[in-house]
């Protein structure tokens, strides 16, 4: 099969959805095309112009980088249907109507390019009576591509393939959205809401049922079916007020409309709740209309309150009981809730029950198999676990007789019984649908392994499912060296071989904080891979890559023996980052997630950095009332001397300014792209779309510099601003301060940091080395680590985990 290339695409409709999959687009390189109607008034490009301009402005952000939304071409379907031929991939995602859709599909069709893939984003319209009015030519290269919104945040894209759909297409688009644009794909049935939608939203309309049943608040429903369920952090209402509620209502009627009693026993609850009603019939639309299910007046946030119409003080929390119950094992806990005596805990026995129920009663209709179900209900829906993996780990036919019992007593929303194949046959004697052999496709009634697409073969860790066997990175490979801070290993035994020739280094500690220990394993690993290996990588297969010096681990050395113990871990951190920058082999960070203060000065350190596309790079001592003290204020100095070099420039505080006021003010990118923009990455650094990969990519990336004759850096001395550019950035501070922008202890961190990114009290253009600079990191460090008012930023900070404002 030859490469899919997709150079070019093409997005047909500027809407919410429409302009953020663009922007997207746009993130991962891909050149975008966003098509709208012309306007009636003015240029005619005005309703795309006017949503590519929106996107700058959209929470949270859907590009990487706000000003690369003028990469994005804006066109309309009068003038501009012939740049069309030049695209790869065309995504329709305008409004749900049919007739819209079936219209536009005649109006572009002779513009299609004959290679090229045309999808739909709808969010349940059948895909099959879609591609009904398009030429013969294109109905193989027709299928549906739902992506979740935000499409930058959300994982699930589900692909959904109609009758005369070719497979090989199917495989080309899954690989492309896979490694291209970052996401997890599942394949979905033709049916109404396809699979997430389906499952994720009778599931929210049963919640809501079971919550007048039980006659629960709002905000203790979302505190009971959050983060303590398992699921995303904003539970239920909070969930629909950021969807919006008319959207919400929009795919309540998808399923109202096209299903009945016959094709779908549990018909009978997915009226549209009376509150729902309700709040669309007030304007209330949720987040977009700052009011749904709740409404935020001043600092306080209300809850609706149905029988009065009118919102209410909120906050109630959840019984403590039932919090200790989800903590307790999987059957245990499931058993509790059932026989529990408080409505709380009854209540979330039902919604699982119902959860389990409804999935297993149409999974053969809905999806090829169980993994499908779970997976698309854990990317779209925040879940950590899918309703199958929590049924078989709480205990397959146990469960399954619980269910069977409400069923039969009436308790249930449905009648219908759980399928035959739950009871008997494979399922039951394997103890559930996830096997190491594959998961349950209820259509052949045998376990099928899940796809294995080349694409596929780069993940050495893809997203496992409880119960399939897959291989965990904590125990896989060789283990080289391990203890309770760090991990060092190679994926193969075999030195000689590809896979076993790089050493990987994983942190183990909390958010993968460096703690002595840690900085002492990173050093072994670095003396190890020198001796043996071709390089190291830093990776972990969760995130965050590192939130930076661990605190807690300091304060016991501080209490007994004062400033001095600081000084020597901080000395003994900034040897480690000089050990990683000078090592004998090349050292790659593979970032992913938050990489903070000291886990950021870990990152640029490094020879180079494979970062996921979300990840959050940035030094942000500066909220525990700190400054950067292992080397990351060295970096931004040295930085700015190469930059200087670089260029026709004389004068290095230019080149200084952006990396000081980074630092200052604790910046963070908000995306590996603006990581990028803050002087964190390099252009050189390599960017990757699926998190899944990124092992792949930074071990193939060291061996690569390896095998290309890497050396490490020479040594150099570099110059510095002086007390000249001391003077001028202090001039700026002090009318921050005076204007009453930051506090005085803000102004007096940041005197610190100007002092050591200029190089402290010696002329402009002094050269100085690294260990100079880095000296005066420590001296700032601990004069402020003695400071009152830093104590008690570093307290609030580890007591509550939110800086505090002095």
């Amino acid at each position: 099969m030859s490469r899919f290339q997709v150079r070019k695409v093409a997005v047909l409709g500027a809407g919410v959805m429409g302009a953020q999959i663009a922007a997207h687009l746009v993130n991962v390189k891909v050149p975008v095309v966003l098509f709208d109607l012309p306007a009636k008034e003015g240029p005619k490009n005005g309703i795309v112009t006017k949503a590519i301009d929106n996107l700058k402005k959209l929470k949270p952000a859907p590009l990487g980088v706000a000003d690369d939304a003028s990469l994005i071409l804006a066109a309309n379907y009068e003038e501009n249907l012939g740049l069309l031929k030049d695209c790869d991939l065309i995504i329709e995602a305008i409004a749900e109507r049919m007739d819209w859709k079936l219209d536009l599909y005649k109006k572009i069709a002779p513009f299609v390019a004959k290679h090229a893939i045309v999808a739909s984003n709808t969010s349940g319209l059948s895909i099959t009576k879609l591609s009904e009015v398009l030429p013969e030519a294109i109905k193989p290269r027709f299928c549906g591509i739902h992506f979740f919104n935000p499409p930058r945040y959300m994982y699930l894209v589900e692909l959904i393939a109609t009758p005369t759909t070719q497979p090989v297409i199917l495989d080309q688009l899954e690989t492309f959205v896979t490694s291209g644009l970052g996401k997890g794909v599942v394949r979905a049935k033709d049916t109404p809401n396809f699979i997430a939608n389906r499952v994720g939203i009778a599931g929210m309309l049963a919640t809501m049922k079971e919550v007048e049943n039980f006659g629960l608040s709002y905000d203790v429903v979302d505190d009971l079916t959050g983060k303590k369920l398992g699921r995303a952090s904003s539970g239920t209402f909070r969930t629909a007020d950021v969807v919006g509620l008319d959207t919400m209502a929009h795919v309540v009627k998808t399923l109202q409309d096209n299903l009945d009693e016959k094709s779908d026993p549990f018909y009978a609850s997915f009226g549209t709740p009376p509150v729902l009603k309700t709040l669309i019939e007030m304007g209330n639309l949720g987040q977009k209309s700052k009011a749904g299910f709740y409404k935020k007046v001043g600092r306080d946030i209300l809850r609706f309150d149905l029988a009065g119409k009118e919102y209410v003080p909120g906050g109630e929390k959840a019984d403590a009981v039932y919090e200790r119950m989800l903590k307790k094992p999987a059957g245990e806990r499931l058993q509790l809730l059932r026989n529990a005596e408080g409505a709380q805990g009854r209540f979330l026995w039902a919604i699982l029950r119902n959860s389990f129920h409804y999935a297993a009663v149409h999974l053969a209709t809905i999806a090829d198999t169980a993994a499908d179900v779970d997976l698309a209900m854990r990317w779209g829906f925040g879940m950590k676990q899918g309703p199958f993996e929590l049924w078989q780990e709480a205990g397959w036919l146990e469960v399954a007789k619980m269910i069977q019992e409400d069923i039969a007593a009436g308790k249930a929303l449905s009648k219908a019984p759980l399928p035959k194949w739950v009871f008997e046959g494979p399922v039951a004697k394997a103890g559930g649908v996830h096997t190491p052999e594959g998961s349950f496709n209820p259509s052949t009634g045998k376990f099928q392994p899940r796809r294995q697409l080349p694409v596929y073969g780069i993940q050495y860790f893809r997203e496992s499912l409880r119960g399939d066997g897959s291989p965990d990175y904590k125990t896989a490979g060789k283990t080289l060296f391990e203890d309770a801070a760090i991990r060092l290993w190679t994926l193969d035994e075999n030195v000689d071989a590809a896979s076993g020739s790089v050493l990987i280094a994983s942190i183990k500690s909390k958010m993968h904080a460096i703690s002595p220990d840690v900085a002492e394993g990173l050093a072994r690993g670095v003396e190890m891979a020198e001796a043996n290996y071709q390089g190291m990588v830093i990776w972990s297969g969760d995130e965050p890559f590192s939130v930076g010096a661990d605190l807690q681990a300091m304060l016991p050395a501080f209490m007994i023996a004062g400033v001095s113990a600081i000084d020597g871990a901080e000395q003994e951190l900034q040897n480690l980052m000089l050990r990683i920058r000078y090592a004998g082999v090349p050292v790659v960070s593979a970032v992913r997630g938050m990489a903070l203060g000291g886990g950021c000065e870990l990152a640029v350190h490094s020879a180079r950095r494979v970062v996921a596309m979300e990840s959050y790079i940035g030094l942000v001592e500066v909220g525990v009332g700190l400054i950067p003290g292992a080397g990351g204020l060295t970096y931004i100095a040295r930085r700015a001397a190469e930059n200087m070099a670089a260029s026709t420039g004389k004068d290095i505080l230019p080149f200084l300014t952006e990396g000081f006021t980074a630092a200052a003010m604790a910046k963070v990118g908000t995306s590996a792209l603006e990581s990028r923009k803050l002087g964190y990455l390099l252009d050189s650094d390599l960017v990757v779309p699926n998190k899944d990969e990124l092992l792949y990519t930074a071990l193939n990336e060291a061996r690569a510099m390896y095998q290309g004759g890497w050396r490490a850096p020479h040594k150099r001395l570099f110059p510095v601003a002086g007390r000249n550019g001391l003077a001028t950035i202090k001039a700026q501070l002090v009318n921050m301060r005076d204007g009453g922008f930051v506090s005085a202890h803000d102004f007096h961190i940041a005197s610190l940091i100007a002092n050591v990114v200029c190089g402290g009290d010696v002329d402009a253009g002094t050269l100085v080395s690294e260990e100079y600079l880095m000296a005066l990191e420590r001296q700032a460090f601990c004069a402020l680590i003695v400071h009152p008012k830093t104590q008690e930023r570093i307290m609030g900070m580890l007591s509550t985990g939110k800086p505090v404002r002095n």
